[in-house]
């Protein structure tokens, strides 16, 4: 098969090439998964691609360099074009895009070490959905003031991404955004695999949003199922969760359709309903009467809602958005409120119509 055709460089209307070279930087179940798509979609475009993926751990590293990884995707074959190192600049070395998929509180460090090594005019990918603390910056936000590197060349990929079925083929569709509208065609033309489909959009503050608070909203669900509420409850709490969550972009200058899209809606309710959802698990297990300690030694990975919440919070009360769903969760990870309390607190707003 042929090569697809170059798409436009960001902003200058010129050919760019397709992706030849791209660099995964996080070896978790979202990164590997995100590289093997990748892979799958190169080949069946018939490009040439090499996707290199660095990862701290040796054995996974050399996990992924036997085409597997048997940590995060136990059972799942990975395309032949993936390479690993532990080494951060032979990743990058010659990348025309960097995929970033390391947790939300780790990026500012972790971007601050590799930023003198990222390749010149390389386009930067978030895959990340979090806040961080104590900046309440949102990723992109990040990659900007620390790497130096200009919007239309910071891209973020959402949606409903849930690692382990993405990597198993079944079918799935994501967002991927970015402030120039050639950037974002161009990379979702590079991860349009056959199980796959992206969608572009220039909504950057609202895709991220949408992907940052649907991981609070999903500890709310999962804290309810762990206390043995019914389907009216958690339905309504993902409902007026996805309003909370339209309230916060729109103050930001998000666009409030992109709430009603897949990396609003569609993220919330899988990442909401999925056993296979982190931040849902962890909050099952926080209604089951488990400590935020406890539930960090049941879990392998980093629930992001845990995380953020507390910065989400602070950044809707900055900015004075009513987000009580968002405030009651806040209040359990903090041991102010006991997951018994929660429930009355969940839909706590003055009444008012549906739409305010």
């Amino acid at each position: 098969m042929s090569a697809p055709a170059a798409d436009a460089a960001p902003g200058s209307g010129t050919a760019r090439e397709p992706l030849r070279r791209v660099a995964v930087m996080g070896a978790g179940s979202w990164g590997t998964t995100f590289a093997k798509v990748l892979g799958d979609a190169a080949e069946a475009s018939g490009t040439d691609l090499q996707v290199r993926v660095w990862g701290r751990s040796e054995a996974v590293v050399a996990d992924l360099n036997q085409h597997r990884n048997t940590r995060y995707l136990d059972g799942i074959g990975l395309p032949s074009c993936i390479s690993a190192s532990t080494d951060p600049r032979k990743v990058l070395e010659g990348a025309q895009a960097v995929i970033l998929a390391v947790p939300a509180q780790s990026l500012r460090e972790q971007l601050s070490q590799w930023a003198a090594d990222l390749p010149e005019d390389a386009v930067v990918v978030s895959l990340m959905k979090g806040l961080e603390l104590g900046s309440d910056a949102r990723m992109s936000e990040i990659i900007s003031e620390v790497a130096g590197i200009p919007a239309e060349r910071i891209a973020v990929v959402s949606g409903p991404n849930l690692a382990l079925e993405i990597a198993r083929c079944q079918p799935t569709a994501s967002v991927v955004a970015c402030s120039d509208e050639a950037t974002a065609h161009w990379l979702a033309l590079a991860c349009t695999a056959p199980y796959f489909r992206p969608y572009t959009s220039t909504d950057v503050v609202g895709v991220e949003i949408g992907g940052i608070v649907k991981n609070v909203i999903a500890l709310a669900v999962g804290i309810c199922e762990g206390k043995g509420m019914g389907d009216n409850t958690k339905a309504s709490v993902i409902t007026r969760g996805l309003a909370e969550t339209t309230r916060l972009a729109s103050a930001l200058g998000g666009d409030p359709q992109t709430m009603a899209g897949l990396a609003g809606l569609g993220d919330l309710v899988a990442t909401c309903s999925s056993k296979l959802s982190r931040n849902h698990t962890a909050g099952t297990l926080l209604g089951q009467g488990l400590t935020v300690e406890q539930v960090g030694e049941r879990t392998t990975q980093v629930a992001e809602g845990i995380k953020s919440a507390p910065a989400v919070h602070e950044l809707a009360q900055k900015l004075g958005v009513d987000m009580p769903i968002t405030a009651a969760v806040v209040a359990v990870l903090k041991g102010e409120l006991p997951v018994d309390q929660l429930g009355p607190l969940l839909l706590a707003r003055q009444l008012k119509s549906e739409g305010d």
